[in-house]
């Protein structure tokens, strides 16, 4: 018999429009895993596991993944969604978003957002992270990392100091397939909206953004530029008001 708190494939099957789902108790990589599948053509295809061994994170760092949390990534075709088969800029923040929809009803009054590019903070620590790879094709895989029911005792130093989940939060183990499913609804709903509306979701970037009025440090190119927060724009550029004025980042490394 599965453990109580696995994956139920059959209700995520019946309540979302996914092409196939592949759950597994351990991966090297979710996104990897997708990578592979990928070549089968089908879209949208989820690749969930319970464990991951070599979770990937942005710019090559390791995504951590405890026992509990929520480690899936997820194949998508912008054209489905009325958008063109090429890099979205906004699609790592139009999941945080999601995210954000997905997990509020359980917080209260904590303080949720997002910390740009492609993290979720709540109460002053990460809470999720994603990581977006474009094929050559022009499909996306969108990778996640939720933390939901899983502590931090066994987790690395760096991660144990910055990181929380759902579970201390919230005080209450949470059903991972829900969540999943109001997150695919979710992030439906904003690759739609950035199809159709993109201005009015550019808006809620910057009124989700926790950096405003922060300075902030960006490594682009072996260049660092070190400027005050000013939101984010609703092209999902970075604003920084640095001394010379201000500048707009589309990507970078935080430093």
């Amino acid at each position: 018999m599965p453990p109580a708190d696995s994956i139920d494939v059959p209700r995520l099957l019946a309540d979302c429009k996914l092409a196939s789902v592949e759950y597994r108790g351990s991966l090297p990589s979710t996104q990897d895993r997708a990578h592979q599948l990928a070549a089968d053509g089908k879209t949208p295809l989820l690749v969930v596991a319970d464990a991951q061994t070599a979770g990937r994170g942005r710019g090559g760092n390791r995504w951590w993944t405890g026992g509990g949390s929520l480690a899936f990534s997820l194949l998508i075709d912008p054209v489905a969604h009325g958008l063109p088969r090429q890099p979205v800029s906004q699609a790592s923040l139009a999941a945080g978003i999601a995210l954000i929809d997905a997990v509020s009803v359980w917080l209260g009054d904590t303080i949720i957002g997002l910390h740009w590019p492609n993290d979720v903070f709540a109460a002053g620590r990460k809470l999720a992270g994603i990581l977006i790879d474009v094929l050559p094709d022009g499909r996306h895989i969108v990778g996640v990392g939720l933390n939901v029911n899983n502590t931090f005792s066994a987790a690395p130093d760096e991660v144990r100091l910055r990181a929380t989940s759902l579970i201390e939060l919230s005080g209450q183990t949470l059903d991972r397939t829900e969540i999943l499913i109001l997150f695919l609804r979710a992030f439906e709903g904003m690759l739609a909206q950035l199809a159709t509306n993109p201005a009015e979701l550019g808006c809620r970037f910057d009124r989700c953004c926790l950096q405003i009025g922060h300075d902030l440090t960006i490594e682009l190119a072996n260049r660092r530029t070190t400027g005050r927060c000013a939101g984010i724009a609703p092209d999902g550029a970075l604003l920084l008001d640095t001394l010379s004025g201000r500048q707009k980042f589309y990507s970078g490394v935080l430093r």
